[in-house]
Formats: structure tokens, C-alpha cells, sequence
């Protein structure tokens, strides 16, 4: 059984915290943990864009707190983030995030992430062969 408590990662595992442009995940269960995904708390900053297109990875997420929009840049469809609201790049989909309010998502990833992942420009991780 794997127990951990954010407010313990938080203050005390700075290696499970990842921070990038104007957004940052706490990595509660990682590639390491063997439970075939990853599992995090991800905050994204009020007024913020991502562009992200996980290609070697599934993703998906549920939103905790905050308001905002994801778009589908294949359709250009484009879907309101509230909580309670939940969304799965089921295929590898390229989107825009935007938040309007800080977002507080708990996202899954498939394959999961070893926690050194960066995304690289095209908004993708490595998979883990090649970070």
C-alpha cells in the first residue's frame, strides 16, 4: 500500500514538485511507484495559456477548483473548465489550456512520468527512453 500526504510532499519532497511556466505539479505517485500511471495535482496560474500535445502519453483530468477552457486544435472546439468537469486526451490530442481563475487539476498520466520529464517545444514529453 502507498500512502503519501500533499501537504508532506508540499513542504518536505521538493524532487516531487515540478514547476514550469506559469504552472505547478505535485507528483503524488510516480513511474517508480510501479501502479502504471501517474498521478498529480497540477495548479496552472490565473490568466495562463498551455499549448500541449502528449504524444507518448494519455492524459487524463479532473478539475478541483477554478474556471477556464480547454480548445481542441484539430477541431478548434472549444469546452468550459469548471469543477467537476473532466477531460481525456484520448488521442494524443494537441489543446490549449486557458485559465481564467488558478486551476487546481488532478491529472493521470499513461505511460506514467518518472517526475524529469520537461515538455519539450512541441508541448510533449519524452517518453521515459528518451528523457
Amino acid at each position: 500500500m502507498i500512502v503519501r500526504d500533499f501537504n508532506k510532499i508540499i513542504n518536505d519532497d521538493r524532487d516531487r514538485v515540478v514547476s514550469d511556466a506559469q504552472w505547478t505539479s505535485v507528483r503524488m505517485l510516480l513511474d517508480d511507484d510501479g501502479m502504471g500511471f501517474s498521478f498529480h495535482i497540477t495548479f496552472l496560474e490565473e490568466g495562463s495559456e498551455h499549448t500541449f500535445e502528449y504524444k507518448n502519453h494519455f492524459e487524463s483530468v479532473y478539475c478541483m477548483k477554478g474556471k477556464g477552457s480547454i480548445t481542441d486544435l484539430a477541431t478548434g472546439e472549444t469546452h468550459k473548465i469548471a469543477p467537476g468537469v473532466m477531460y481525456a486526451l484520448d488521442q494524443n490530442d494537441r489543446h490549449t489550456l486557458r485559465a481564467e481563475e488558478e486551476l487546481v487539476m488532478a491529472c493521470c498520466f499513461n505511460p506514467p512520468v518518472t517526475g524529469n520529464e520537461v515538455h519539450r517545444e512541441d508541448g510533449s514529453y519524452a517518453v521515459a527512453e528518451e528523457a
